[in-house]
């Protein structure tokens, strides 16, 4: 080993160089955005939100249409083995996310808010170049390189002065093999258990759903609740419209240009993957009283029930109930319980009819919900110390089904350290493959094993991306 004289690489293999990106790949930053001009030609074009998704980008996946000019194309057309980098966003350590282009078309483009980088195929393999920038080590040169105050972005210099150790090509490609063979591996493990969670959740919501359209008396005498989706409900129980008996509105997010509404805030505020809570006890970011004054916000209070109103991941019509006193962003719907409904019994019933709820969203890619679709949403309501009573029931009934789904998290939390950990040693070469990929037998790559962020992320990085994006 020697001293790579970068201090974040540490040491590498005597025989490995180190070299700034500049030295081993092209750079091009495109400037295509998704508006259409007739004078134009039409194209697909890979954005954010595709690229911080997917690991690989593959022409059958689902892109933006929009329209370039023949030089745009001819610039930015995305050829195999290129290597996207996101280069802009509101949160640092989103910097620098990497995707593999494993298939070109010549209608697919690279799009705005992304870095192309085009290895120099005498020097370096795409999919080498793909598992570098996976490691923490040329991550944290990019988030260190990261300049703004409410948004971040890479320069064109410091992408290309980003530091890469390059082992020969045929170490790059048995690299490269053992990742892969590790990553399916792993991926699998991780499916299984997000397999277990999903049927989890299921069972939790067959037994909120019985518990708030039946109640807990198995004889109770039932009425038709005049809701196609709702069923039929106890006889003593009302039906309302939720508008009746709560108040329904949604929050704004202040503008990232002005740095006197966050920088020093004291305000809690959510962006709409907090819904993923279940209780929210603490806020995405902080706002400033500025923020709150000039912002029109207003401030939810503890007890409240949140929703999603978009997301293409699963915040729409996701609901959690609030441990603070919070602002909320657009995305999001505060509902302030009145009339003798309780915050947790209707965090309960919006939960039971989560996948229901989801359908009424409509428009756009995202299909989205608001609030007049919200409070017009019908609730069965039961007399009050009935609600308590099943709320008592629910959070009984539930407890162990969120333990275990609680420890299926964990673990797959270990297994995503234990990739990340993995890919850090072997980029750098603390860790010698090359024995391990000659052993390996030729392993046809089903699509279905390649994990990526989509599969693996969690709804809140899929929906915060699309915020960032649309930013």
């Amino acid at each position: 080993m020697k001293d790579s004289g970068v201090p974040w690489l540490g040491e590498v293999p005597e025989h490995w160089e180190v070299r700034r990106i500049r030295n081993v790949a092209e750079m091009r930053v495109s400037n295509v955005d998704k508006h259409t001009k007739d004078d134009e030609l039409p194209v697909r074009l890979c954005n954010y939100v595709d690229v911080y998704k997917n690991d690989r980008i593959r022409v059958r996946m689902s892109f933006m249409r929009a329209t370039a000019t023949s030089d745009e194309i001819e610039r930015f057309r995305l050829m195999s083995g290129d290597v996207l980098i996101t280069k802009d966003s509101e949160a640092w350590n989103d910097i620098g996310v990497p995707a593999l282009v494993e298939e070109a078309a010549d209608d697919l483009i690279c799009g705005y808010h992304l870095a192309l980088l085009r290895p120099f195929h005498d020097r370096l393999y795409g999919d080498y170049l793909f598992r570098a920038l996976q490691s923490t080590s040329l991550s944290y040169q990019f988030h260190v390189e990261a300049n703004g105050v409410t948004r971040y972005g890479l320069s064109h210099a410091a992408i290309k002065a980003i530091w890469l150790p390059l082992p020969p090509l045929k170490e790059q490609a048995d690299i490269v093999r053992v990742l892969d063979h590790a990553d399916r591996r792993i991926g699998r493990y991780i499916r299984a258990k997000q397999t277990l969670i999903k049927l989890l959740e299921e069972q939790k919501q067959a037994i909120i759903h019985r518990a708030v359209t039946r109640g807990l008396n198995p004889n109770v005498r039932l009425k038709p609740s005049g809701v196609e989706w709702l069923g039929d409900v106890p006889e003593h129980w009302e039906v309302e419209r939720l508008g009746r008996i709560a108040m329904v509105f949604n929050g704004t997010t202040p503008s990232r240009m002005e740095p006197a509404y966050w920088l020093g805030g004291t305000i809690p505020w959510l962006s709409s993957g907090k819904v993923n809570d279940y209780v929210v006890e603490t806020p995405s970011e902080l706002v400033t009283e500025r923020a709150l004054r000039e912002c029109s916000m207003s401030i939810v209070p503890k007890g409240a029930v949140i929703i999603g109103l978009v997301g293409q991941g699963k915040t729409r019509a996701k609901a959690a109930i609030l441990g603070i006193n919070t602002c909320i962003n657009q995305n999001l719907a505060a509902i302030i319980s009145l009339n003798g409904l309780t915050g947790t019994y209707l965090h309960h019933f919006l939960t039971g009819f989560y996948k229901t709820l989801r359908e009424f969203g409509r428009g756009g890619n995202q299909e989205a919900l608001n609030c007049e679709i919200v409070v017009n949403w019908r609730v069965s309501v039961p007399p009050g110390d009935e609600q308590r009573i099943i709320c008592n029931y629910l959070g009984g009934a539930l407890a162990g089904l969120r333990k275990a789904e609680q420890r299926m998290g964990q673990e797959i939390s270990l297994l995503r350290e234990y990739r990340t950990r993995l890919i850090a040693d072997v980029v750098t070469g603390k860790l010698d493959v090359r024995e391990a990929a000659a052993r390996l037998l030729d392993e046809a790559e089903d699509e279905t094993e390649v994990l990526s962020d989509a599969e693996e992320g969690t709804a809140q990085d899929l929906d915060t991306a699309v915020e960032q994006a649309d930013a």
